[in-house]
């Protein structure tokens, strides 16, 4: 397990990582340090932990938005999904008829 010393509003922690998981740690830190120094403008200082539980529901928030949208996006493609198939199922349909059409105008049936 690796360690790691990430810094939050200029405050370093020291947190531990799977290996190969630094740069992705690092970035994890970078959002969650932009978000309590954004409260921190806001609001001012206003203690360590209620910065950071300010911080983490505004990524929260976030994170609840990003799973709202990718619900309505994943209901969106299975919707156009059935609406493709219905759309496929029609013209196999419509090309069966016009074959048929074809078929008995060439044998004289039609």
């Amino acid at each position: 397990m690796a360690q790691l010393t990430i810094e939050v509003n200029a405050k370093p922690y020291v947190v531990g990582c799977e290996d190969g998981q630094e740069d992705h740690l690092r970035g994890l830190a970078a959002l969650v340090d932009a978000q309590v120094r954004q409260v921190s403008r806001d609001v001012g200082q206003v203690g360590d932990t209620r910065l950071m539980l300010m911080g983490a529901l505004l990524v929260a928030d976030e994170l609840t938005d990003a799973k709202e949208r990718l619900a309505v996006a994943e209901a969106d493609i299975a919707r156009l999904r059935t609406e493709r198939d219905a759309v496929h199922t029609r013209a196999a349909e419509a090309l069966d008829a016009a074959a048929s059409k074809i078929e008995a105008m060439a044998t004289g049936e039609g």
